[in-house]
This record gives C-alpha cells, sequence and structure tokens, in this order.
C-alpha cells in the first residue's frame, strides 16, 4: 500500500510506526517510508493514520489513536472488524475511523514482502459507514480509488461472518492439508518430488504468518467454528461416498461444486467476483 500510494501520488511523505527495530530499518532502505517517528509524533504529522498490524494489537491500538488525532481519518486494514467496532463504539471521535479491509494480500510477511499493484481490481470492503464522518469516507475512497479498488459497504458483522466463507477457511484448509503432507512425508520419501502446480496453489497459503493467522481464527472463531462444521460435513460426505465406492455420489458432489465457476471471475475475463 506504501509502494502505491507514494508512487501514484496520493502521499507525499509516509511516516513508519513500527516495534520491531528491523522491519524499521528495511522499510527506509526499501523505501516504504521516508521517516520512522514515535507514534504520538506520526499521529500529529499525519493526515491520515493507517493500522496495519495484526487484529488482536488492532483492538488496542485502534481508541488509543483515536485518543491522538485532532481531525485526522483512521483506517484499518485488518480481516476481523466486529472486535475492533466495539472497542470504539462509544469513543468520542468514532466518526473519524474508517473500517476498512482490503481483500488481498500474499502469504509473505514483513517489509521485504512489499509488491507492487497489489490490490488492483481486488475488492476492498467498507464496513459500518454510517458511523464515520463524511470526511472519513471520502479520504478511504479517495485513497482505495487510487489502488484500482472496487468498493462494496456492509456492517461488522456480516463482514466477519462472509470472510469466515472466502477467506478463513481457505487458510485453515492450507494449513491442515501441508500438515497432512509433511506427516506423510517423514515416513515416505520424495513425496514432493510428485508435487505439481494444483498442489503449490492450495498450500500456498500455509506459508502465511503465525503471528498475523492466529489472531484472526481466535477473534472470529464463532463464524470459523461455524463454517468448519459445514466443510466438515462435506469432507464426510465425500469421504462415505469414497468408502462404498459411490462413482455416481460423488459425480454429482464434483458436479455440484463445478458451479463455483459461475460465481468465480473467469482469468481470460475482465469481470469481478
Amino acid at each position: 500500500m506504501a509502494l502505491d500510494l507514494k508512487a501514484r501520488g496520493f502521499a507525499t511523505e509516509i511516516i513508519g510506526v513500527d516495534i520491531n527495530e528491523q522491519h524499521c530499518r528495511q522499510a527506509q532502505t526499501m523505501k516504504l517510508v521516508d521517516i520512522i517517528l514515535p507514534l504520538d509524533q506520526a499521529v500529529a504529522q499525519s493526515e491520515l493514520v493507517i493500522l496495519a498490524v495484526p487484529v488482536h494489537h488492532i483492538v488496542g491500538l485502534l481508541p488509543e489513536v483515536l485518543d491522538l488525532v485532532q481531525q485526522q481519518t483512521v483506517m484499518d486494514v485488518g480481516s476481523t472488524k466486529q472486535r475492533a467496532a466495539e472497542a470504539v463504539k462509544t469513543h468520542p471521535k468514532r466518526q473519524n475511523y474508517l473500517a476498512t479491509h482490503p481483500m488481498a494480500g500474499t502469504e509473505f510477511s514483513g517489509p521485504q514482502a512489499a509488491v507492487p499493484n497489489l490490490f488492483r481490481g481486488k475488492v476492498t470492503i467498507f464496513c459500518d459507514v454510517e458511523l464515520s464522518s463524511e470526511n472519513a469516507i471520502n479520504t478511504g475512497t479517495a485513497l482505495y480509488n487510487c489502488l484500482e479498488m472496487p468498493i462494496i459497504e456492509m456492517n461488522s458483522e456480516e463482514h466477519d461472518l462472509h470472510a469466515a466463507y472466502v477467506s478463513h477457511i481457505s487458510h485453515i484448509s492450507s494449513f491442515a492439508l501441508a500438515l497432512t503432507v509433511l506427516r506423510k512425508e517423514r515416513d515416505t520419501e520424495n513425496i514432493f518430488n510428485l508435487a505439481s502446480g494444483g498442489f503449490d496453489s492450495t498450500v500456498r497459503l500455509a506459508k502465511s504468518s503465525a503471528a498475523m493467522w492466529t489472531p484472526i481464527f481466535t477473534q472470529n472463531a464463532p463464524n470459523v467454528l461455524n463454517v468448519l462444521d459445514t466443510y466438515i460435513r462435506e469432507l464426510n460426505l465425500f469421504k462415505k461416498a469414497i468408502e462404498n465406492r459411490d462413482a455416481e455420489a460423488l459425480n454429482e458432489f464434483i458436479a455440484e461444486a463445478n458451479k463455483i465457476r459461475k460465481i468465480l471471475k473467469d482469468p481470460n475475463s475482465n469481470r469481478q467476483s
């Protein structure tokens, strides 16, 4: 985000705040940020504050930042929204805050994982916009227009439910598959020699940071557990059909699953998912 906002002229100066000194040095060396400052000084000198930290830290950091701002807009880019919303629902500067979730990312973390044009064409979500000021909404809209991201709106509860289905369960599935294969690898040599593009794409998310994803799973536990129950039920149906050598049932399951093609974006078209 820092790369693109600077390159596209949205930001003239970017101030970084981080508790990791190595990350601070890397960010400055890579010119992700122009200067590193303590939180209070950074907020005082900024027109816009973006919180891009693990979601359990957002819950504590967001009220602290709102305490520091005057007219500045504060945004977060976390993958869960309800806990953050609850943390500031009675804050006197709640209107300065815009809850956002750009639905894009990679499996890597840290300053060296930054890549340009990551967000282009992906969707971003604004939550609880009725609680944000016109200035905050306009600022957020301008930022995401600059990143070429379509914007959709929903409340925090809806967001966390939908994110559990389209994002959080995908990561759990990838982590579980990676663990399954790693444990099998202890007994079977060269299993990874058989791995192809399909396997690589399925377990790509298993490279994601525990520091980021453990708080997401715990914060959104009720929704994630409901999704897991449904997912496990579908897995058991597949298992039963395979145990019974029930080709008809398997064909039906796969044909039903194929309907996802109509929902997901065709890679050869420009239609948004």
